[in-house]
């Protein structure tokens, strides 16, 4: 198990871009292990669906069925039984539409309908349209989780504080500028 120092050294260290994208990739997943498992159980890293073409950075399973805790809420609410998380390294190119896409593909009736997409920026004013868009349709939920916030949410668990908060927090204000 990583430590809070450690992960928030990788952090500043990780380069942006391509020549870190596998960096931030195995060191996002090392964040969500250290914030949230448990509750959540073990991630599939790098599942692919059984033909090959989608393959997802990382899925959460969320064996949390009751409404007493956060997770069980997201699972009734959202039929989130599985957490999608995607990583994205951008150092130029900011997040867009088309990632917002990408990502609104893979969550099947089976996975749910929550992910998270990591970036190490705030996305594109048409990313958030998009996911806006998406909700509307199809009533997927896709939060964007910067740097910032992953550093956030390692400090809160470091104080002792659930860092679940930031994401319902996440959810909330997704749902308030919902248009």
């Amino acid at each position: 198990m990583s430590e809070p120092a450690d992960l928030l050294a990788r952090l500043d260290s990780c380069p942006l871009g391509v020549k870190g994208w596998r960096l931030f990739e195995d060191l996002g997943v090392d964040v969500f292990k250290y914030l949230f498992v448990p509750p959540l159980a073990e991630p599939h890293i790098q599942a692919r669906s059984f033909s090959g073409i989608d393959r997802r950075d990382a899925i959460f399973p969320n064996r949390n069925m009751t409404p007493d805790n956060f997770w069980g809420q997201l699972n009734i609410e959202l039929n989130a039984r599985m957490v999608l998380v995607e990583f994205k390294n951008y150092d130029a190119e900011e997040l867009g539409k088309d990632e917002v896409d990408q990502t609104r593909n893979y969550l099947t009736k089976p996975l749910g309908r929550l992910a998270i997409i990591c970036c190490r920026k705030s996305p594109e004013k048409d990313a958030f349209l998009r996911r806006n868009h998406v909700y509307t349709q199809e009533g997927k939920v896709i939060l964007f989780l910067t740097e910032e916030m992953l550093r956030e949410m390692i400090h809160m668990k470091e104080r002792g504080d659930n860092p679940s908060r930031l994401i319902m927090e996440m959810i909330e204000l997704f749902y308030i500028q919902h248009e």
